[in-house]
């Protein structure tokens, strides 16, 4: 070659590898995003062969992270999430309390400490909203009254975890009490009062000019411009809280889709940007892929099986008994527990970032990505067993109404 293009050789590596590995994942009836993973881990440093860019891929992940989080926030329904307020809510909070108390109580047999324990418990508590909701539609339950609450029980989960990477790392330092005293404080109070000024000028000015300046483009009747708008919403607004308010760009595309979502182009924007948002996507879990050391399967089976069993067994168990005591019969919390059996894209974040922020060893986040990846293939075998143990009614067939006096029944 002429010189040298880490760029483009990483991007058709990371598409054209996920798109043969995505519809291999496609074909045995799993989720596609098993097939991305699995793509990074081929492309990556730990595998022989081609090795994608690192720091390429992680930027390229930066901008996944941020068209999923716009995605998130456009698609964020109050009403919905008021609806099931009665389950969801208080079944994501203890659920998550329990995932993550499960998860610290494995760090700190791997002898890790609190902070990192907090972190990695954090990891294993949060379902992957692309995974449940393709395996909500594909069984046509996405708009039924149990899909109603396993979409709200997503949304809270989603918002904790918002707060949780802001929070977090601050919480898990004072834990491992690498920072104390009066310094500690001060940064936690400027950076709560950072985060409150972002939010309220959101919510306050953003909630109305970023909808009148899509308003403005919109009008112009040009496709392509609307797009641009769309993603510099989500793009811009994302740059402008991290450099200007020191606020995660997560957080800062969150709030862009969350204030676009509630104005009458919401649904247009999604649109426009899905093919972008989706593109990105997958490099951002063939990113994520990337970083994954394979050896860990085999040198650390017992952590991994123990992450695995967490997420599979000790999620699903907390969401179906506490959904049983919130009145759902057996078969509607037995669908909920399936639902949120695995980990996904927000597990990944958190501990990329308690990694990237010295909080969580290198293993922890390999953990993490081996129960995701292992508990997205096994969630179509969690449904299989919700159909076996609690199949669905048979709908009861219409009477055959009896003959009018003086009619021939044949």
């Amino acid at each position: 070659m002429p010189h040298a293009m880490p760029l483009m050789a990483t991007l058709v590596a990371a598409l054209s590898v996920a798109l043969l590995l995505g519809v291999l994942a496609r074909k045995l009836n799993l989720p596609p995003i098993v097939g991305y993973l699995l793509a990074g881990i081929v492309i990556g440093p730990h595998t022989p062969g081609f090795a994608g860019d690192m720091e390429l891929a992680a930027e390229l992940a930066e901008i996944g992270i941020i068209l999923l989080m716009f995605g998130v926030g456009l698609h964020f329904s109050p009403r919905e999430l008021a609806d099931a307020r009665g389950v969801a809510l208080p079944g994501a909070l203890v659920q998550m309390l329990v995932a993550t108390g499960l998860g610290w109580g494995l760090a700190r047999w791997f002898g890790w400490g609190d902070g990192a324990g907090l972190l990695f418990g954090l990891s294993l508590s949060v379902a992957s909203t692309v995974v449940l909701l393709r395996a909500l539609q594909e069984r046509g339950e996405d708009r039924t009254p149990v899909g109603h609450i396993a979409v709200g029980w997503l949304v809270v989960e989603d918002l904790a975890m918002v707060l949780a990477l802001v929070l977090a790392p601050m919480a898990a330092r004072l834990l491992e009490g690498g920072s104390t005293g009066a310094g500690v404080w001060d940064s936690v109070a400027e950076t709560l009062a950072k985060l409150v000024a972002f939010v309220a000028l959101m919510l306050v000015v953003g909630a109305r000019v970023l909808p009148w300046c899509l308003s403005l483009v919109a009008g112009l009747r040009s496709r392509e411009l609307f797009s641009l708008a769309a993603l510099v919403a989500a793009v811009g607004v994302a740059f402008a809280a991290y450099a200007l308010f020191g606020v995660s760009l997560a957080l800062g595309a969150f709030l862009s889709g969350m204030v676009l979502g509630q104005s009458a182009l919401s649904q247009k924007a999604a649109e426009q940007t899905l093919p972008l948002r989706d593109a990105f996507a997958v490099l951002f879990f063939v990113s994520v892929g990337m970083l994954f050391e394979p050896a860990i399967l085999w040198q650390r089976p017992v952590e991994v099986a123990a992450a695995l069993a967490v997420v599979v067994l000790g999620k699903a168990l907390a969401a179906w008994g506490i959904a049983r005591l919130l009145g759902q019969t057996n078969r509607a919390a037995l669908t909920i527990a399936a639902a949120l059996g695995q980990i996904g894209e927000f597990s990944f974040i958190l501990a990329g970032l308690g990694v990237a922020e010295g909080l969580l060893p290198p293993e922890g986040r390999d953990l993490v990505l081996a129960a995701a990846l292992l508990s997205i293939g096994l969630n179509p075998l969690l449904f299989w067993l919700v159909d076996r143990m609690a199949p669905a009614p048979v709908q009861a067939a219409a009477p055959v109404p009896a003959p009018a006096p003086g009619v021939s029944g044949t």
